[in-house]
């Protein structure tokens, strides 16, 4: 190859790679407000699991997320060049099935009972028998919630590439596609990885307890360690009410989006209500977005049950 045509060849990578990165800072700019309902999202998904299976439950999430993305992102790159009119509807449906996953888990936490779909053991002997169907079915209860917080993800993973492909829209086909997956990747390493954390501090905090005795630090380890296994549980219950209120926000929002006169009465009543205020704007706004979120979840919910009713 002559020294021209391989210096021309540079330049065109190095102006290739400068459009990536200039496409993936702007698109990771605009998706960075998902990664909060995100993580709250997936916290909440994996409460309750067993602690020596904690980081694995999260390992098999994130390749859950990884194969969310493997599908999502050809699948975009297809739709945004052959079908771009589908974007929109199919996120709505996403975003209906996020509010239907929020007012199922409310209805399912006040009704314990339903939680198993079996009813309550009334002798104590049978809590101690091998198979006993409650001991049986734990690693059931586990992949479930493995299952559900992988379909979480994939409708808050079509939201990012969505929002990604909307920044690149009007960049070449390698620009957008290595966007595309920068984004998904970096993203899935960033959620997960605080994901773990979460869910590990505990034992972060019996650590520094158990080691305070042989440290020179000792006292200091050991205050740390016990405000760190309190605030533990308090935080995961937080998390826990975050995680439902943003599967309203996020779904509300997307529906609400996606159908313009809603989105323009949800934008004057903001404006009307908040005033030049712009922190009460943002609060009025996602009380809003979670309204209508709540009010689909709870249509989804009416629809599906009066379905599931007819076929039986």
């Amino acid at each position: 190859m002559p020294i021209g045509g391989f210096l021309a060849l540079l330049d065109d990578v190095s102006y290739l790679l400068d459009d990536i990165a200039s496409m993936t800072k702007i698109a990771a700019g605009k998706t960075s407000a998902i990664v909060g309902d995100d993580l709250a999202l997936n916290a909440k998904q994996l409460l309750n699991v067993e602690a020596h299976r904690e980081l694995s439950v999260v390992y098999a999430v994130a390749k859950g997320s990884l194969r969310n993305k493997a599908i999502l992102v050809p699948l975009a790159l297809l739709i945004s060049a052959f079908a771009p009119f589908l974007i929109t509807p199919l996120l709505m449906i996403g975003g209906a099935f996020l509010c239907y996953e929020g007012v199922e888990k409310i209805l399912h936490s006040s009704m314990p009972s339903m939680q198993s779909g079996e009813p309550e053991k009334s002798s104590p002997t049978n809590e101690t028998l091998p198979n006993d169907p409650q001991l049986q079915s734990s690693d059931n209860v586990e992949q479930e919630k493995i299952k559900s917080a992988i379909r979480t993800d994939f409708i808050l993973s079509a939201e990012i590439i969505a929002i990604t492909l909307g920044a690149a829209a009007s960049a070449p086909f390698l620009t957008k596609a290595a966007t595309l997956i920068i984004i998904g990747l970096g993203m899935t390493v960033v959620v997960y990885g605080l994901v773990a954390a979460i869910v590990k501090a505990d034992d972060l905090g019996l650590y520094l307890i158990e080691s305070a005795s042989t440290h020179r630090l000792g006292p200091l380890r050991r205050k740390l360690g016990i405000g760190i296994v309190r605030a533990t549980p308090r935080a995961m219950r937080a998390l826990s009410v975050v995680g439902t209120l943003a599967m309203f926000s996020v779904g509300g929002g997307i529906i609400a989006h996606g159908i313009s006169p809603l989105h323009h009465f949800i934008e004057s009543s903001t404006a009307l209500i908040a005033g030049g205020a712009s922190v009460a704007h943002a609060v009025i706004e996602i009380c809003l977005i979670s309204i209508v979120g709540i009010i689909t979840g709870a249509i989804a919910v009416a629809v599906t049950s009066g379905v599931q009713k007819v076929l039986k």
